[in-house]
C-alpha cells in the first residue's frame, strides 16, 4: 500500500508497515558483517529486502524493499479492500 511508503533518502522503496504479517518471513541475517532482518516471502522463500529500525513513526522500521519485488498498480486499477 502506498500509503505505507514514505522517501527514506536511501534510494530503495522503503515502507514502514507491512499490509499483512502473513506475507512475510523474517530471518535474522548475518551476511556482510552486520546483523540485521532479512525479509522473504512467505509463499515463495524469495529475498524482499531488509528491515532497519530506523524508520519513521508508528512503527520506527524501515522495511527497505527491493523494487523487482513490488508490483505497481495505478489508482484506477486498485481493488479496495474487502471487494
Amino acid at each position: 500500500m502506498s500509503n505505507l511508503r514514505y522517501s527514506s533518502g536511501s534510494g530503495w522503496p522503503s515502507f514502514y508497515d507491512v499490509i499483512a504479517d502473513s506475507n512475510i518471513v523474517l530471518l535474522e541475517d548475518k551476511s556482510n558483517g552486520i546483523i540485521r532482518t532479512e525479509v522473504r516471502c512467505a509463499n515463495c522463500g524469495g529475498h524482499l529486502g531488509h528491515i532497519f529500525p530506523d524508520g519513521p513513526e508508528p512503527t520506527n522500521l524501515r522495511y527497505c524493499i527491493n523494487s523487482i519485488a513490488l508490483q505497481f498498480k495505478s489508482k484506477k486499477n486498485q481493488v479496495k479492500e474487502g471487494e
